[in-house]
């Protein structure tokens, strides 16, 4: 069964997703909104990894690389400035949002496959918070499309 390296990139990409959105809160404080929530969908993130604990103590979780490294993705190690920056720092947001977005609706095919309600129950509940993050982030990047590319810095 290869459900562990699944649990494993899910781990990972939670964690991982969670300190981008920290570092855009940082990287654009001046923005209230994104500070604050981003700081929101980042202690989301953590309650996704705590509540994945109890599948990766069933199931394991490999992080011995074994994974195609095509499936996984860094975070932001910093943040861009002005309008153009906070964009494009949204935008990398939403590209690892939808990295985990699709690792829920893999795993959530293999708990349907062995019928595991536990699995199933965190499935729904993360990923349905998942697809609010990733429209919270798309009709951010709307908002602030306008103001970074048409207006002249």
């Amino acid at each position: 069964m290869n459900l562990n390296i699944y649990l494993g990139l899910l781990h990972q990409g939670e964690a991982t997703l969670a300190t981008s959105f920290r570092q855009v809160s940082d990287g654009h404080g001046s923005e209230p909104d994104i500070h604050f929530l981003c700081q929101t969908l980042a202690k989301q993130c953590d309650k996704h990894g705590e509540l994945l604990l109890p599948l990766v103590q069933r199931y394991g979780k490999d992080t011995s690389g074994h994974e195609p490294e095509r499936l996984h993705a860094d975070g932001l190690s910093e943040t861009r400035s002005g309008p153009v920056g906070l964009l494009r720092d949204l935008q990398d947001l939403y590209l690892l949002a939808s990295l985990v977005d699709v690792t829920w609706t893999v795993v959530n095919q293999a708990g349907s496959a062995l019928r595991d309600a536990g699995l199933l129950a965190v499935v729904a509940q993360c990923h349905k918070e998942t697809e609010v993050q990733l429209s919270w982030l798309q009709t951010r990047m709307k908002q602030a499309a306008p103001q970074a590319l048409l207006v002249a810095d």
